[in-house]
């Protein structure tokens, strides 16, 4: 277990409003301060940080902690990644074995980032190498990138083997090698993941590599191959040159399908290029790109995949609260070969021309439907109706009903009707789903972090005002201790009881703190037990008389479930041993 005083020290010096400030826009709401969910798409803040525990907690998905509990979950590492990030960042020594702290995935986040290092050098080199590298040279060659574009990308070439043997020669394990996803493994042993291919390095905003995209040179399949999710990369929460890209995108985002896209841009001087890792944009992706600009034009493929995917980009996007509009490519399927065709002007001209939400709606179900026939033009107004009735403004509502009546040559009352009742009918939905999941949160039932709580609702709510004052009130674990007023087993649910048996060993031994949670608990785990503590801070009374109160009727509940006995039964047998 790290100790809690170094736990201690890492929340002091990055002070939970700084960190979280880095990432989201926080607003002063009294002694608190509340922002837009980074875990979630909302567009009403839920998400609030409070400075006197140093915690945060977001009332709209339930996700919560401290500081190193963001961290983790901001740049997808595990407990102890995230402590050794943070300690690094503050300057805070750490004590180690071998420089880390041991851990159960057997392959640390720097390790899996120093062998990323070692191997973009090592593609780099091959593909430098008069002959091992000809073929990857002539590719990009073949594609219009000079050598200053192709340094400053760090492209390289990945030989047909040879990349787990100079891996090794450095030091890293085959096991490692394997977890960093440069090697698979057969019935005849450990073989190169990457092979002929010209190679892509993924960097971080914070300038590491974190993984690799390598693209065949003929036309076999796959084309391209990604690195998984390793210790320090997570495909769904990253993007390729975002580390470029941040610094210019002033006027928003070009989102493109694949890297040479990316690549080509910025070469034609389109800095602000960027794209997804061999996947769909993710939720969690469209968050990131709304730290840094409020606009995104996407440039997809025109084909039939191309276009379903925009319509899922542009949904995500504008969730993310983000302006999302559409460019569309004529006489040429994808951003490279239209500026190879046309030149940088042209695209730029053609971006200036790019297309709304809506006005690519329209298009599309013009073309997919034929209007001459009733039946077609009912159910094209009716898909149209339905995209209209999900725009959060009345003002975009009322442009686009009338967009939408001009085109289809119908009453515009007739739209604004249709558009309502659709509207009412969300609405009613929506309530009904939200009174379900408050009458199953306050039951407990369908409680996937504490199953047993839905057994034992009283029991369960007990715990946890007993465990957020304990965590509260550090001290208070004497009087639940002294006497045997309370102890493990008078918990009746499991996470209950381990909480209070984690929290009376660190106290008892160096100390408790939120943060030490994590190197025991799931996330999840950590955002209820977070949540237990911020509903006890808000109530006026957390003395040893009232913690003594809920003790007593925990126990008693709890007596009650065991032997079957009513409250009122358990009540009269004492009052008999009085």
């Amino acid at each position: 277990m790290i100790p809690s005083s170094i736990i201690d020290d890492i929340r002091f010096r990055c002070e939970i409003e700084n960190t979280i400030s880095g990432y989201v826009q926080l607003r002063r709401a009294g002694r608190n301060l509340k922002g837009l969910c980074p875990f979630h798409s909302e567009r009403t803040p839920s998400f609030t940080v409070y400075p006197e525990n140093q915690s945060f907690y977001c009332f709209g998905c339930g996700v919560g902690g401290d500081v190193i509990h963001f961290v983790m979950r901001m740049e997808n590492l595990d407990y102890i990644s995230a402590v050794e990030y943070l300690a690094d960042k503050a300057g805070i020594p750490l004590p180690s074995q071998n420089g880390e702290f041991e851990r159960d995935t057997g392959v640390s986040r720097k390790r899996v980032l120093a062998m990323n290092v070692e191997a973009a050098r090592y593609y780099r080199s091959c593909l430098l190498d008069e002959r091992i590298g000809a073929n990857g040279r002539a590719y990009f060659h073949e594609r219009g990138l000079n050598s200053v574009i192709i340094s400053r990308f760090g492209l390289g070439f990945a030989p047909v083997s040879g990349t787990l043997r100079h891996l090794k020669s450095l030091g890293f394990s085959e096991t490692e090698i394997q977890a960093g996803y440069f090697c698979g493994k057969n019935e005849r042993g450990y073989y190169d993941y990457f092979r002929g291919r010209v190679m892509f390095p993924i960097i971080d905003v914070s300038g590491n590599v974190i993984a690799f995209g390598g693209r065949v040179l003929d036309d076999s399949k796959p084309k391209y191959l990604n690195t998984s999710d390793t210790p320090a990369f997570k495909k769904s929460k990253n993007l390729f040159a975002l580390n470029f890209a941040k610094k210019y995108c002033e006027n928003g985002f070009i989102l493109c399908e694949g890297y040479m896209d990316v690549i080509a841009l910025h070469a034609a001087g389109f800095q602000n290029a960027i794209a997804t890792l061999g996947t769909a944009i993710t939720a969690e992706q469209a968050r990131i790109l709304k730290k840094y600009a409020s606009k995104v034009i996407i440039t997809y493929d025109s084909d039939e995949a191309g276009q379903k995917a925009t319509a899922r980009a542009m949904t995500l996007l504008e969730e993310a609260g983000l302006d999302a509009k559409v460019l569309k490519l004529t006489d040429a399927k994808d951003p490279d070969e239209y500026i190879k065709k046309f030149g940088a002007d042209k695209f730029r001209q053609l971006m200036e021309g790019s297309r709304s939400k809506f006005d690519y709606l329209i298009e599309a179900v013009t073309e997919k439907y034929n209007l001459a026939l009733d039946e077609e033009k009912i159910k094209a107004i009716n898909e149209v109706c339905k995209a209209i009735s999900q725009v959060y403004s009345n003002i975009e509502r009322d442009i686009y009903i009338d967009k939408a009546a001009k085109i289809f040559g119908v009453d515009r009352k007739s739209l604004l009707g249709d558009v309502e009742r659709l509207r009412r009918r969300a609405v009613k939905d929506d309530d009904k789903k939200r009174r379900a999941d408050l009458i199953r949160s306050v039951s407990g039932s369908g409680d996937r972090i504490n199953p047993d709580y839905v057994r034992q609702p009283k029991a369960a709510k007990l715990e946890e005002e007993i465990l957020g004052m304990l965590f509260l009130h550090n001290e208070l674990l004497h009087t639940a201790l002294s006497g045997g007023k309370l102890t493990s087993e008078d918990f009746f649910t499991d996470l209950g009881k381990r909480l209070f048996i984690f929290f009376a060993d660190a106290v008892e031994n160096s100390g408790f703190s939120m943060g030490m949670l994590g190197e025991t608990f799931t996330p999840d785990e950590v955002s209820r037990a977070t949540r237990m503590l911020l509903n006890r801070s808000e109530l006026p009374k957390n003395d040893e008389e009232t913690f003594r109160i809920y003790a007593e009727q925990l126990r008693d509940e709890v007596k009650k479930a065991k032997s079957g006995l009513s409250i009122e039964d358990i009540i009269k047998q004492k009052r008999t041993q009085k």
